[in-house]
């Protein structure tokens, strides 16, 4: 009956290691021109060890949409290792009215309460928020002080801020959303679902990470 157990237990102890090897292999797999691409004009790495990860989305996208909760449960099992954070892209005015959106909602204070109300509006609800008058509308009904949603619309740090997602969307070469980019070095799109996505921004940010 001992010789039994160990054998049980050798068995077990040796599928355990095969499949640690086996999921450090499938990683090993994810490729650099194939799973990921490189930037032409990479942005300058920070040396302070913190990988930096991008999301860049649009209120507007049904896979930004889809997306958005995988993205916030993974983002919270991050460390102070990995700093993620969310641009929207900034391609012609609507893309460009909903970034004055977005960056309105940070300032007021709402994060992610806020972005997912803007997401239940557009997908569900059938609200574009298409004009200043239908943001301000629809940030009231969430509880906000309309003059105060006016003066931070009309700030000039969210215009700043536009005006940055602007310029790095361009030097990303932004092409579809979802993309995330880690490290301003590499581009991740959404082939293969959301959970490969992370899976090889996972990859990336671990290429990343100084050696130790």
């Amino acid at each position: 009956m001992d010789y039994m157990k160990k054998n049980k237990y050798l068995f077990m102890s040796i599928l355990g290691c095969a499949l640690i090897i086996l999921s450090g292999n499938i990683q090993a797999n994810y490729k650099l021109g194939k799973d990921f691409g490189s930037l032409a004009r990479p942005l300058p790495v920070k040396q302070d060890g913190v990988v930096e990860v991008i999301e860049v989305f649009w209120y507007g996208c049904g896979h930004c949409f889809n997306l958005a909760p995988a993205v916030s449960s993974w983002s919270k099992k991050k460390d102070s290792s990995v700093n993620f954070q969310k641009m929207p892209v900034t391609w012609g005015p609507v893309h460009q009215l909903h970034a004055k959106l977005f960056y309105t909602i940070e300032a007021l204070g709402i994060g992610e309460t806020g972005h997912t109300a803007v997401f239940t509006a557009i997908h569900k609800e059938g609200n574009f928020l298409s004009s200043d008058n239908a943001i301000l509308d629809f940030l009231e009904k969430l509880g906000m002080d309309r003059s105060e949603t006016i003066k931070y619309m009309n700030s000039f740090s969210v215009r700043q801020k536009v005006k940055r997602a602007i310029e790095i969307s361009k030097q990303f070469k932004v092409t579809a959303t979802p993309m995330m980019f880690v490290d301003g070095q590499y581009r991740v799109e959404a082939k293969g679902g959301s959970s490969k996505m992370l899976k090889v921004v996972d990859h990336v940010i671990e290429l990343q990470k100084p050696i130790s």
